[in-house]
């Protein structure tokens, strides 16, 4: 895993302090080495986590003739056997890396070259011969990569904190990313938290050439019509699931050069991961959990039980709410983005304790809810459908007090309140039906904002505006499928594997690996009868069965709970840090202009009473809303722009084709 930078100037060479600067910026993610390409109207730069072919995989790297050169951020692990191909079809390879293979697959195949991987990759290929720059990344957005274009100049980097380091870039929060994150958790490719910076897709490549900025899918989220599921043996599929899952995870642990750890949650998803690489590998393993001092989101019984079954070197931390708040704005820096949860700061120390443990390598359970239907939006999903057939049933909407059993102020505790909730925008032919209710409860957080604030959001990212995104044939789909496509659109990549999963893991110089992701897997699981990922009100019913000999029975039938953390009592207690005080006072709140400091002063006045404790859902969200975006505003608009004052790492692998002329 790595950091990528880089810009095409259409004229001179880029400036090298410019070049420098935004690597520099990226050290966290690579700090085993960089390097960079400096040419004619381009330049690459690299900082690495030397993970495969950590003696001979030095980046940016070239072709034989150095004509097309790559900086690459990610694993391709199916590269063993692209590479054979690839020899047998006359290429000649200098290293053992699968970074070099991104290079001659991009040779023999061109675009075509990208749904040959099954991999994880934000890519970078600049063509001397055509003066053409190639990004591409991978199919769900597992790493990222951002890019601000402006005529015949556009920059790219793995992170913005490195576009910043580009002072003709302006530092600018964008009022419809806002509006973006205070309804979807997160903003959507391509936009991003701030004006005038945008992201690849996933499953999108970019050209940028003579004819100007491009950019394409070559491939998509899709899925059968409903019945038309190629197969329809519940059996057949559970052994097919089974095997193409052993083969990821196994892939994720032997194709490494450096140790691999995994994380144990306590759930099913992480627990079948190390479970397979007990049982179908060699390799010793180390499992790392996270724990919490509040014993309502500790899951540390069911870690230690897989930890035990399994044989495992079993590490963990235990986290409390002030050491949340302390790192919170550290959590900021790298996640570059609003928040709406407390749950990355612990991930945070989680790949910190890792790091300290001597590993590079991380395999996680993430993925697995979206594509195998583990979700509680699922299950809420089916009851309303269930519920949509007959709207005046007062039996029918009594089933959605059988959801969110794990909430201290479940349904089921407050039925009333319940049934209201739940039947708004009871409507069957709404393709969107699933996901309305969580979309209006988070909107309720534009209420903070100021007038004109509130005004500026409304340009745009209304959710008719990603409704309008699905497959013309989307209404064809099951309604569990059309519900995983705006999961996997939405919160998936912005939430689950940005904030949540690359930017903690990186932080800490920490690559995470996700079988579930595996581009096989995706592939079989996309093509499931809806039953057979939720059976009833069942979650992932098909990986329980399929794994149902290596898990414990009190894993494989315990209740489903999410992963969570202490929310505003991480911030509201006596004890809470001063930059709480210092962001959130009337002067702080007035001088970033987006929320009412009335509101906001009311908010955290309730919070505090109870020292954060007994908020409702959204009150909690608002609090982290405010905190993070006014940290937000304060590192990056306010501030230096995530800069840092380290220098690339060294030793630096230089390569300036403007003095040469040749490579």
């Amino acid at each position: 895993m790595c950091g990528i930078c880089g810009l095409v100037t259409g004229g001179p060479p880029p400036e090298m302090d410019l070049l420098l600067g935004m690597m520099a910026r990226l050290k966290h993610r690579g700090p085993d080495g960089s390097g960079y390409l400096r040419d004619e109207g381009a330049g690459l730069g690299h900082t690495r986590l030397a993970i495969v072919d950590t003696a001979g995989g030095a980046q940016p790297l070239s072709n034989e003739d150095g004509s097309l050169w790559i900086s690459f951020n990610g694993e391709i692990f199916n590269y063993v056997e692209l590479a054979a191909e690839l020899r047998a079809r006359g290429h000649r390879f200098r290293t053992a890396s699968d970074t070099e293979v991104i290079v001659h697959a991009w040779e023999e195949w061109g675009e075509q070259a990208f749904n040959r991987f099954n991999g994880q990759w934000a890519v970078a290929l600049w063509d001397r011969t055509r003066r053409q720059l190639v990004l591409s990344r991978d199919r769900l957005g597992v790493r990222p990569l951002y890019y601000a274009h402006n005529g015949d100049r556009l920059v790219f980097a793995s992170e913005i904190k490195a576009l910043f380091a580009d002072p003709a870039i302006p530092r600018v929060l964008d009022p419809v990313g806002l509006n973006e994150t205070f309804t979807y958790w997160s903003t959507v490719a391509p936009r991003t938290p701030f004006t005038g910076i945008q992201q690849l897709e996933p499953g999108h490549v970019a050209i940028m050439d003579a004819d100007g900025f491009r950019s394409h899918p070559y491939w998509s989220i899709d899925f059968p019509l409903r019945g038309e599921e190629p197969c329809q043996d519940t059996q057949a599929n559970a052994d097919a699931l089974r095997e193409r899952l052993v083969e990821a995870s196994r892939l994720r642990f032997v194709r490494s050069d450096v140790p691999v750890g995994a994380y144990l949650s306590g759930g099913i998803d992480s627990a079948v991961t190390a479970a397979v690489v007990t049982r179908y590998t060699d390799a010793p393993l180390d499992t790392f959990s996270l724990r919490f001092a509040d014993a309502e989101f500790d899951e540390g019984r069911y870690q230690q039980l897989m930890a035990a079954r399994l044989g495992t070197r079993h590490h963990d931390v235990v986290v409390s709410e002030r050491e949340i708040a302390d790192v919170f704005p550290q959590v900021i820096r790298h996640a570059e983005a609003p928040l709406l949860r407390a749950a990355p700061a612990p991930l945070f120390l989680l790949s910190r304790l890792v790091r300290d443990s001597g590993y590079k390598v991380v395999v996680t359970g993430e993925g697995a809810d979206e594509v195998l239907g583990g979700y509680d939006i699922y299950r809420e999903a089916r009851v309303r459908q269930f519920w949509t057939r007959d709207p005046s049933s007062e039996v029918r909407g009594r089933a959605a007090e059988l959801l969110y059993p794990w909430m201290a102020r479940s349904p089921g505790r407050a039925p009333a309140f319940a049934r209201g909730f739940f039947s708004q925008h009871l409507d069957a032919t709404d393709p969107a039906m699933s996901h309305r209710p969580r979309w209006q409860s988070t909107a309720a957080l534009k209420n903070l904002l100021t007038e004109d604030a509130r005004a500026a959001c409304s340009v745009g990212a209304a959710p008719d505006d990603l409704i309008a995104r699905m497959p013309a044939h989307s209404g064809e789909w099951d309604q569990l499928s059309r519900a995983q496509w705006l999961e996997m659109t939405t919160l998936l990549p912005g939430y689950i594997l940005a904030s949540q999963g690359d930017r903690m893991l990186m932080a800490n110089s920490v690559e995470g690996r996700f079988p579930f992701l595996d581009a096989e897997v995706v592939a079989l699981a996309n093509m499931l009868p809806a039953r057979h990922k939720l059976l009833g009100l069942e979650e992932k019913y098909l990986l329980k069965r399929a794994f149902a000999d290596v898990l414990p029975r009190e894993i494989l039938q315990r209740p489903k709970q999410p992963y969570r953390a202490p929310d505003a009592a991480s911030f509201c207690a006596p004890d809470a840090p001063d930059w709480v005080g210092d962001i959130t006072g009337a002067d702080a709140v007035t001088s970033v202009g987006l929320f009412e400091p009335r509101a906001v002063q009311g908010l955290f006045a309730k919070a505090r009473r109870n020292s954060g404790r007994d908020l409702g859902n959204t009150d909690n969200m608002r609090v982290l809303a405010i905190l993070s975006t006014q940290l937000l505003h304060h590192l990056f608009i306010a501030g230096d722009g995530g800069n840092s004052t380290d220098s690339p790492t060294t030793p630096l692998t230089a390569i300036d084709l403007t003095r040469q002329g040749q490579p």
